[in-house]
């Protein structure tokens, strides 16, 4: 056999024994702390066979065939460590998600926005590859051209956030495939998105509005204004009740008076954060406005 021939019969062998690797129960304690230090999600042993799949591509990739040599891996290598983190997310969303959410953010919260003097500030925590914060700018700019015109002279910025840079990068391109863009209701699909080869394209209008960044929600925040609307939706189920609490003060922290919070349907606030909160519809919250 050829030098060529023999590098691709091991390279195939490894992957094979990639594909096959088990994971043992000491190796997913170890990745399992992890993933509650970097990232504070709480992985149980009933995930374990889920770990394992998705790891084993990380495996593949790194020619190693036991998950014990790829704990030692991403114990020494932090770029590795990240790499592991974001491949254990779960990035999974849609446009007009939840819908009440919307119907309550254009009924009640839009209004108030179109008449505040100064800058709006909006925040797509977890923002997964963008569906939901191009969902928020579509229901900003409205059902067609002429509804957006408010925001010529209105100071208005988006952020989406995620510590997965692979979906950054989407809401960067805001390219959706023709499956996805289909959950855009008419007339928002016609008025905010261009076709494109094999799906659509969010419109200039909507992307200008938006900012994406790659960001960890449990490290220090790099903010500096007060936003108006934070939605964190369907993140916290991830997560132990001290993380959640930690969390939720922290958004609370970063509303500004009479902002609202919207959360996941299954999700619930704890802890001090739910005392200074008003809930104002199902997972749907107000800050209270400064008293004097």
């Amino acid at each position: 056999m050829s030098r060529a021939g023999g590098a691709v019969a091991l390279a195939g062998g490894n992957a094979m024994a990639a594909a096959n690797a088990e994971l043992m129960p000491r190796d997913f304690a170890a990745i399992a702390a992890i993933m509650h230090s970097d990232a504070r999600i709480e992985l149980s042993e009933a995930k374990t066979t889920l770990v394992q799949s998705r790891l084993a591509r990380r495996l593949r990739e790194h020619g190693l065939s036991r998950f014990s040599e790829y704990v030692a891996m991403v114990q020494a290598d932090a770029q590795e460590r990240h790499a592991m983190v974001v491949a254990l997310t779960t990035n999974h969303t849609h446009f007009f998600r939840e819908p009440h959410h919307f119907d309550h953010f254009r009924e009640t919260v839009l209004p108030v926005l179109k008449r505040k003097q100064g800058p709006i500030r909006i925040w797509s925590a977890g923002c997964s590859s963008g569906e939901e914060v191009y969902t928020i700018a579509m229901c900003l700019l409205g059902p067609d051209r002429t509804s957006a015109t408010w925001l010529r002279t209105a100071d208005v910025r988006l952020l989406a956030t995620d510590i997965a840079p692979h979906v950054v990068d989407s809401v960067q391109r805001g390219f959706y495939a023709d499956n996805i863009a289909s959950g855009v209701p008419e007339p928002y699909r016609s008025a905010w998105m261009r076709p494109a080869p094999g799906g659509f394209t969010v419109a200039d209008e909507a992307r200008q509005l938006v900012t994406a960044r790659v960001l960890n929600l449990f490290e220090k925040w790099p903010l500096k204004a007060q936003y108006d609307v934070i939605f964190c939706r369907n993140v916290m189920i991830y997560f132990g009740d001290p993380a959640k609490e930690e969390l939720e003060e922290r958004f609370v922290n970063q509303l500004a008076p009479g902002g609202h919070l919207y959360i996941g349907h299954s999700e619930r606030l704890i802890g001090p954060a739910a005392s200074r909160m008003k809930s104002c519809g199902h997972t749907i919250y107000a800050k209270p406005e400064a008293k004097g």
